[in-house]
């Protein structure tokens, strides 16, 4: 039993820190960067709740505008290839595009009046929204490339390394990369632990305050983000030193770290491709046509498709087929819909979820998450996707439970069962601490996949394309959110911040049908899309 434990806890714990290199710390970085960059994420809720009139079905459909971004990722992830060497000079582009919505919403909390006095305050919160995502995209395309890159070819002395060792390097990239990203997030929640301690007795003043000293603070995003980049290029830098120490000449330890033969030409069809949707979108966008977000999210889709199917000629037939399994079943599994800002209204008005108990639930949903990748590695490496999918599907399912519950009051009968202990808020943290690692298991055996995989001058542009299919259903998601939302309305109560009178009377009467519908579809439909691919030529083993 002992010997056992031990054989688990190598496997598990120690060959993971085993197979860390310090070449993989700045993609870590810009990971990182990406994780905190949910700090404002609860202030924005209750931003929105307080100061704007916006409702649920226009939030909703919001989110699919700034989901659409990362199906730039396509264009974005061939000029990192093309510009290879000069990549990090991007992840500056993105930190002033991050910079700058931030700055937006610090200003607009801080000096509403000078705000509202150039435009409406809803006006800047769309431009903000907008805008975080573009730097996060550009970023996060670098971030792939790097993540490539930081994984050596050869050993302090030049000896290449090989096959086997170079695959289980690539796997602890991508866990160790999802591991930066809520490493992120369990920073965010201690954070706004302390910001919003005693937040219940804040004027609104004072609450304002707090927001702005959050937003101000996140200001510190992209300063992460470019200290990655330089630690890069320090490191590699000093690997050069070394190469040259060991008695290659300047030419050689150039040449084992950017083998030649790997300039990648320019395809004009990802370009093209790229500034297609752009120019869809803005014609679609800007001239407010019916039906304007499903036409621009099914142009999108056949640019993408079109795109993947170029890239699968760089593959073997079976590895080709294989991956276009592989990318349904996800799309499909992150394409599932999702309750939208009802269900938190309704904590927040309802149940008596505040500012600081929010941040309590995402610290475990962090921390949880990030044993959970950790401990789940052996699994990721041994199973299927589709096994994992599948488990992973069974799981939010009977997960979903317990929030159903809350809004039918199974809270008032097991707090009368327990003494007052199992109460709304032991619930949600329960339900929160078994569901937390669930969420980011799926994309690390994908993303390990594509790095083994893909061709090595292609390999940013493999990852982009990639992920703006498997970004494409966040979209689908949001859209499917949004129809929901309109057929089962939910409203928060808006009041007239002059005079306190209330413009929009709180209704959550649909929330419970509304969640019931959410959790079947979130089930039969990856369930149904596995089996679709597992008895067709699509089948995957991977």
């Amino acid at each position: 039993m002992q010997n056992a434990f031990l054989e688990w806890f190598d496997r598990t714990f120690v060959d993971l820190s085993r197979q860390f290199r310090w070449s993989f710390l700045p993609p870590l970085m810009v990971y990182f960067a990406y994780g905190i960059s949910g700090l404002t994420a609860i202030v924005g809720t209750f931003f929105v709740k307080e100061y704007l009139g916006l409702s649920a079905a226009f939030l909703a459909g919001l989110g699919f505008w700034a989901g659409l971004p990362w199906a730039l990722k396509m264009p974005l992830g061939h000029l990192v290839d093309i510009i290879w060497r000069w990549k990090a000079l991007l992840v500056y582009v993105g930190a002033g595009l991050i910079a700058t919505s931030l700055a937006v919403m610090y200003a607009l909390i801080t000096y509403p009046d000078e705000m509202r006095a150039i435009m409406p305050a809803e006006a800047w919160y769309v431009l903000s929204v907008l805008l975080a995502p573009a730097g996060y995209v550009i970023q996060d395309a670098v971030a792939d490339a790097m993540s490539v890159e930081a994984v050596p070819r050869v050993d302090a002395s030049g000896q290449p390394i090989d096959g086997e060792t170079s695959k289980a390097l690539h796997t602890t990239m991508q866990t160790l990369g999802r591991i930066a990203l809520i490493s992120g997030l369990v920073f965010v929640a201690v954070l706004n632990i302390v910001m919003f301690s005693g937040v219940e007795a804040m004027s609104q003043a004072e609450k304002a305050a707090v927001y702005g000293q959050i937003y101000l603070f996140a200001l510190a995003i992209p300063l992460v983000s470019v200290s990655g980049v330089v630690l890069a290029w320090f490191l590699k830098r000093r690997h050069l030193d070394a190469l040259i120490a060991s008695g290659h000449s300047n030419e050689e330890a150039e040449a084992l770290l950017e083998p030649e033969g790997e300039s990648t030409k320019p395809n004009p069809w990802y370009f093209i491709g790229g500034l297609g949707f752009v120019a869809v979108t803005l014609a679609i966008g800007l001239g407010e046509v019916p039906f304007g977000q499903e036409i621009i999210f099914l142009s999108s889709m056949g640019i993408v498709l079109a795109l993947m199917y170029q890239l699968s000629k760089s593959l073997d037939p079976a590895k080709a087929l294989a991956l276009f399994g592989t990318a349904l079943i996800i799309f499909v599994f992150r394409a599932t819909p999702l309750p939208g800002p009802g269900l938190s209204w309704f904590e927040i008005d309802i149940l008596g979820f505040d500012q600081q108990f929010l941040s309590v639930l995402t610290l475990v949903t962090s921390l949880l998450t990030l044993a959970g990748m950790i401990v789940l590695r052996p699994l990721m490496a041994t199973k299927t996707i589709a096994y994992i999918v599948v488990l992973l599907t069974i799981a939010a399912g009977l997960l979903a439970i317990p929030n159903i519950g809350l809004y039918y009051g199974v809270h008032h009968l097991t707090a009368q069962l327990t003494g007052g202990v199992v109460d709304a808020r032991f619930i949600a943290v329960l339900d929160t601490a078994i569901e937390s690692p669930l969420g980011q298991v799926a994309m690390i055996p994908m993303l390990a996949w594509i790095a083994r995989n893909a061709p090595d001058n292609l390999k940013a542009t493999f990852f982009a394309v990639m992920a703006s299919f498997t970004n494409l259903a966040l979209s689908a998601s949001s859209l499917m959110t949004r129809y929901l939302n309109e057929i089962f309305v939910v409203t928060r109560e808006v009041k007239n911040r002059d005079t306190g009178v209330v413009e929009v009377a709180a209704d959550y009467g649909n929330l419970g049908w509304l969640l019931i519908v959410v959790t079947v579809i979130s089930v039969v439909a990856p369930i149904a899309t596995i089996i679709f691919v597992q008895r067709s030529r699509w089948r995957t083993e991977d």
